[in-house]
Parts: structure tokens; C-alpha cells; sequence
């Protein structure tokens, strides 16, 4: 019997792959046998994530600014020449922004998270589809959040962009039909991170850390969720177990947003 959760001798393209999601993303897809391409702005931190790969991944390291559509162009054309094809892209890569209220929120700031989150997601999407559609086969997952489906405070630009990723998704689910390829995303709660980390400290400047426990008071799980979970839910959508899922939000958030 064939095991529906492999990913053998398929094609990853993953963004923000050098960030706490997109490597513990990047390690699972090719622990299910995915051949790897990872995107990030930070070279560094990029090729100490493929580093860790094992060489049955083959991976392709790719430096690109996902708000740029000639960058975003470029890295879909070199994994194309390079592997062939294009079967999973999980299109992760996102900032948080400024932590501030709205009233202190400067245009500037607003639109460079719209910039990243929105145009970027969208730029992926317009030149993985092709590839996708004419394959006659796909599973895109969007990364998403909690603050796509609920306000939060402090962070306008990104909750507003969090929002967009969900609708973004359910229209590409849509106009991609009966095509053969899947579009879903994933909302994460609080996970362990440095984003979520920032957000933190930015909501309480200060010398004096916010205990764990206030910041999972809400979180019927009681704990911050690990990049690991968010991973196995890519990983869910990417494979054919989930064959039938299209135009989904996935939430990762231990119950947050039940109530």
C-alpha cells in the first residue's frame, strides 16, 4: 500500500525558509522524501537551514525579496530548471512590522507589512500557478495566522494582511477548481519564536519580561505551540491525504480562537 503522508520524488519550494517555520518546514518535507528549494532574504541564516538537510533532499538555496516580482520570477524559473517541476510551495515567508497602535503606526510601516505579507504571497502564488496548472496538479499552502481571523492589538498592518492571506487563498482555491491543484493555508497561534517574541516585548516595553504563564493564560492548551506542529499541518496539506482540502485555513493555535 502505498504511504499517502511521502512526499518521494516531489519538488518543495518553500519561502522564508531560514525563519523558525520554513526550517522545521523545510526539515519535515524532506524527512518525507521532498526535494527541497528554499527562499530567504538572509543568506546566512539560509544556508545554515539547507546545511542541516540531508543530501537526499537536494536542496537549491535561493536568495530573494518576495515583494520583488522579478526576484519571485527568478526563483520560480530556477527551481523549474533545475528539478523540472514545482509540486508543493508553501509560500511562508511574512514580517510582523511595527508593534504600536494605530494611531502610531506610520504609512511607511504599514505598507511595507502589506508589502511582504500580501504582494508577496500574491507574487508567489501568480508565478508558482502556472507551473502548477500546466502539471495538472499542486498543493499550495499560504501561511496565514490567528490574526487573520481575529483583531489584535498593536499590530494593525499585520493583522490586516493576515486577513488578506485568507482571502487571497479561498480565491485562488477557486479559480484553480477542478485544475487539479490545491490552495489552503495555515493560521498559527502564538508559537514559540522571535516574532511572537517581539510582539511580546512590543506590547510591554520594559525591563521586566512578560511571565509564559500571562502569555498563555488564554491558550486553552496552555503552552505556546512549537514550529514543528505548524510544520505537520504543512506537511498534511502537502501530501495526498489531503486531496480533497482545497481552500481551507488550518488553525495552529492549541484552542485560541475556539471560544
Amino acid at each position: 500500500m502505498t504511504d499517502r503522508i511521502r512526499l518521494d520524488g516531489r519538488v518543495a519550494l518553500v519561502t522564508g525558509a531560514a525563519g523558525v517555520i520554513g526550517r522545521a518546514t523545510i526539515d519535515l518535507l524532506a524527512e518525507r522524501g521532498a526535494r527541497i528549494v528554499a527562499i530567504d532574504r538572509d543568506r546566512t541564516a539560509l544556508d545554515q537551514a539547507v546545511a542541516a538537510l540531508p543530501a537526499s533532499a537536494q536542496p537549491l538555496a535561493l536568495t530573494a525579496d518576495v515583494t520583488q516580482e522579478d526576484q519571485v520570477a527568478a526563483y520560480v524559473r530556477a527551481a523549474l530548471e533545475r528539478c523540472g517541476r514545482i509540486d508543493v510551495f508553501y509560500n511562508n515567508a511574512g514580517i510582523e512590522g511595527d508593534i504600536a497602535p494605530i494611531v502610531r503606526t506610520s504609512l511607511d510601516a504599514f505598507r511595507r507589512v502589506l508589502d511582504v505579507n500580501v504582494v508577496g504571497v500574491f507574487l508567489g502564488m501568480k508565478h508558482v500557478l502556472p507551473a502548477m496548472l500546466q502539471l495538472g496538479s499542486g498543493s499550495i499552502i499560504n501561511t496565514a495566522s490567528i490574526a487573520g481571523l481575529i483583531g489584535s492589538n498593536d499590530i494593525i498592518a499585520y493583522t490586516a494582511s493576515k486577513h488578506a492571506v485568507i482571502g487571497m487563498t479561498k480565491t485562488a482555491a477557486l479559480e484553480c477548481g477542478d485544475s487539479g491543484v490545491r490552495v489552503n493555508c495555515v493560521c498559527p497561534g502564538l508559537i514559540d519564536s522571535r516574532m511572537l517574541s517581539a510582539i511580546v516585548e512590543g506590547r510591554n516595553p520594559g525591563p521586566t519580561p512578560v511571565p509564559n504563564d500571562k502569555i498563555v493564560d488564554r491558550i486553552p492548551a496552555r503552552r505556546l505551540g512549537h514550529a514543528a506542529e505548524v510544520a505537520s499541518v504543512v506537511a498534511f496539506l502537502a501530501s495526498d491525504e489531503a486531496s480533497y482540502v482545497s481552500g481551507a485555513a488550518y488553525t495552529v493555535d492549541g484552542g485560541r480562537t475556539a471560544s
